[in-house]
Formats: C-alpha cells, sequence, structure tokens
C-alpha cells in the first residue's frame, strides 16, 4: 500500500501520482509554488486519485480562487465511496472548508484529528491566522490552537511542519522562549519552509529584537520565489521592523518593491491587510503617504471585497478608505457590519464595527470619537482574526488618537502597558515623543 510522508495510506494504484502528491503537500505546506503543477501531474497519472482532487482545492482556496475549490473539493467528494474511511474524512473536512462551512469545517477536523492525528492537510485547515479557528470569531482562537497541537504533540515527534505551528502558537500566546526553539529546530529540518520563515519573524517581533528580525529576513528572502504566498507578508515584516528602527525610508522602499497591490503576487486578503497597515501605521506616526499609495490600497479593497462579511478584510477595507480620504465610506463599512451583527450573522460580533468606525473617526479627525469607539474594542479585537503584529495597528492608532488629542498621559500609559506585556521595541517610537 502506497503512504504519505505521514505514514497514511494513500488509494491510487500510481506510485509515480503518490510521489508527486506527496511532493505537493511538502510544497503547499511549506508556502512554496510548484504544488499546483505537481497536484495536475499526480491526477494525469491517476484521474480517480481522489486525495489529490482534494489538495488541488485546498491549494485553490488557499490562492483565493473559491469556484475551482468548490469544483475540485465536489470531484474529491465524487470519488469518495472507493477510498479509505481515513481519506473520506480528509476530504470532506476540506469540502466543507472550500465550500464556506467554516463551524462545520471544525468539527469535521476535530473528529477526523482525533482518529487520525498525523493528517496534516485537514489539520491545517484550523490552524494559522487566517483558519478555522483564527476566522472563527472566537476572542481565543490564539489559545484554541496551541491547545489542539498541544493535545496532538505525542503523535507528531520531530516533523519540521507540526513544529512550526506548534512553536508558533506559544509565540502568540506570550511564551515565545517555549516557542522559538520548536522554530529554530523546524527551519533546521526544512530550512526554505517559508511558514516557518514567518513564524520565526513572528518570534522576533514578539522578543522585542527587531535588529535581528531584519537581518534574518534579509538572509532569508531573496531566494524565495516572489511569486510564492509569503514573500509579500515576509517582506512587510521585514518592513515593520525597519518602521521600528526609525528607518522610515528604507521601509518605504521595501513597500515598493514587495508589498504594494501592484506588485505583490499574494492572494488579495494578504495584500490588502499588508499594504493597508503599512501605510495607516505611517500616517499615525506623523509620515506623509501619498495620496497614488492609498489609491491602489483603496482599489484593491473595493474590487476584492465588496460587501461586508469577512472581518478581517472589513477592518482593513475601512483603513484603506479612510486613510484615502473617503471617511464617509469606511463609516458606511462599519454600519453594514454591525446590520450583520445584530442580524446575528457575524460571529466576531460588533467589535467589527467599532474598529471600521474608528477608523474613519480618525480620519476625521474626530480624536475623541476614535479613543471612545476603539477604547472598548482592544479586549475584543482578537475575534477578528489575525496575529498580535497585525492588530497592533488599532493600539497604534488609539495611541496616535491620544497624541493628538493632546493626552500624552494615556498615550504613554498604553504605550508602556503594551511595552511591558509583549516586545520591549513595540513602543519606541511613541514613548520617545512623548514628554517624561
Amino acid at each position: 500500500m502506497l503512504k504519505d510522508r505521514f505514514d497514511l495510506p494513500l488509494t491510487t494504484a500510481s506510485a509515480e501520482a503518490a510521489d508527486d502528491y506527496v511532493k505537493a503537500v511538502d510544497l503547499m505546506l511549506s508556502a512554496n509554488v510548484g504544488a499546483d503543477a505537481l497536484f495536475a501531474r499526480a491526477l494525469e497519472r491517476d484521474p480517480d486519485f481522489a486525495l489529490a482532487h482534494a489538495g488541488q482545492a485546498r491549494l485553490l482556496q488557499i490562492n483565493a480562487q473559491p469556484a475551482e475549490a468548490q469544483a475540485a473539493a465536489a470531484r474529491a467528494r465524487a470519488l469518495a465511496e472507493t477510498i479509505s474511511p481515513r481519506e473520506r474524512g480528509h476530504i470532506e473536512a476540506i469540502a466543507l472548508a472550500v465550500n464556506g462551512k467554516g463551524a462545520d469545517a471544525y468539527a469535521a477536523v476535530q473528529e477526523h484529528v482525533a482518529a487520525f492525528p498525523r493528517d496534516a492537510v485537514p489539520l491545517s485547515l484550523a490552524l494559522g491566522v487566517y483558519g478555522l479557528l483564527g476566522f472563527s470569531g472566537r476572542a481565543d482562537h490564539h489559545e484554541a490552537q496551541r491547545d489542539l497541537l498541544e493535545s496532538l504533540a505525542p503523535h507528531w515527534d520531530e516533523d519540521w511542519w507540526f513544529l512550526t505551528y506548534r512553536g508558533w502558537s506559544h509565540v502568540e500566546t506570550g511564551q515565545p522562549a517555549k516557542g522559538i526553539p520548536m522554530l529554530d529546530r523546524a527551519l533546521e529540518l526544512h530550512p526554505r519552509n517559508a511558514h516557518g520563515a514567518h513564524a520565526r519573524a513572528h518570534a522576533y517581533y514578539e522578543a522585542g529584537d527587531a535588529d535581528a528580525g531584519v537581518s534574518f529576513i534579509a538572509r532569508w528572502l531573496p531566494d524565495y520565489d516572489r511569486s510564492s504566498q509569503m514573500h509579500c507578508h515576509l517582506s512587510w515584516h521585514q518592513a515593520l521592523f525597519m518602521l521600528q528602527l526609525g528607518d522610515v525610508d528604507g521601509a518605504m522602499t521595501l513597500y515598493n518593491q514587495n508589498v504594494r497591490p501592484t506588485v505583490a503576487y499574494s492572494p488579495p486578503l494578504f495584500t490588502l491587510a499588508d499594504a493597508a497597515s503599512f501605510l495607516w501605521r505611517l500616517s499615525a506616526y506623523g509620515e506623509q503617504v501619498g495620496t497614488a499609495d492609498w489609491q491602489e490600497v483603496e482599489a484593491l479593497a473595493t474590487q476584492s471585497f465588496p460587501q461586508a462579511g469577512l472581518p478581517f478584510a472589513d477592518v482593513h477595507t475601512a483603513l484603506a478608505l479612510a486613510g484615502n480620504g473617503h471617511a464617509a465610506d469606511a463609516a458606511q463599512r462599519a454600519d453594514a457590519v454591525q446590520a450583520l451583527a445584530d442580524g446575528g450573522k457575524l460571529p466576531a460580533g460588533p467589535v467589527v464595527a467599532l474598529l471600521c468606525r474608528g477608523a474613519a473617526d480618525f480620519a476625521r479627525g474626530d480624536w475623541r470619537a476614535c479613543i471612545d469607539g476603539l477604547e472598548p474594542a482592544l479586549a475584543e479585537m482578537s475575534r477578528i482574526g489575525g496575529s498580535h503584529a497585525q492588530r497592533d495597528v488599532i493600539e497604534d492608532t488609539l495611541i496616535a488618537a491620544y497624541v493628538r488629542a493632546g493626552d500624552d498621559a494615556r498615550a504613554k500609559a498604553l504605550a508602556k502597558a503594551r511595552q511591558s506585556a509583549r516586545a520591549a521595541h513595540l513602543d519606541e517610537v511613541w514613548l520617545s515623543r512623548l514628554p517624561a
């Protein structure tokens, strides 16, 4: 019986198709290019290879091609009667996820990994800041991912993929000293694992080591294909480190080369979040942002996310609209997400509208309204998904609103609280500008 890299049987008569599938899964799990061609070749060799259709579906979902992903998942489901129960469960979890059934997909993942704890692709659906838990609307999604991975850890030994997410889960839950050795080992086992490099960048951020973060990404990124999934986002991390070190020109150069919508190859949500939050930070720090820069980001937001309903996209769309001088449109997005929350159709709840409206109020210069909206949102903002590093733009906005409102005491208090709770370098830019 042919098996995958996790020692799980594969229903295919073609050893070559199985080999292509195994290689494709590793490329997908490490965020490297080439998986699409290998899945396609596996299916040329065995058109009835159900798991290869499912792998295609997951990859298409990652690449923001929902219709194609759903079609591939349907083909996998159609072949499910002739394969093993493990493969059927694997396919069903993916099919539910690509068809937008998030709660059902997560329930399926939980049931599946209880029986097959080493089935990486279904497990991967639950992980990361944009996964089923990250976008569940739960305030504790970081902790939930950590607990899930810890429950499965006895089954995994030293696998580079599992170590990446296990280590990152500890970094994101306030234990970088515990997570960093796992991440370093994951990168030792697979140096070109982009998710591992990404998690390590977060570890430098949370540990307060911006200099080492810049150096690490500068070494790692040049050999990474710029059309790969994480190239834009790793560049964003490097630009963020540069901002924290005061190198505004260097950060802007990197943004222009690798992050802005006209040059980035990443899926729309990744590019929107990175570009909008970077430009917004620049503005909050008192730097000038060109109108053309904001126009690009607003165009991406309105074309890719014209309707409310995906909280992480909604918040960054509001930043793009407000940053480009369209505060009224950002307020309309706030109204739209509030209507969804009122109708019970937004698991993340009313915090999404508070964050969107806070962006509109900041852009209008209504510092008091911005403060009044963002203060109660801080405790709930993890519900929108994303990482601590990504959501720090909200605290940056509140600190900037305090400063502009002349409330230096509260600006300093929030900056010091974040500095003491997490990374020491995060708020040097703010504390250096405030009275002693």
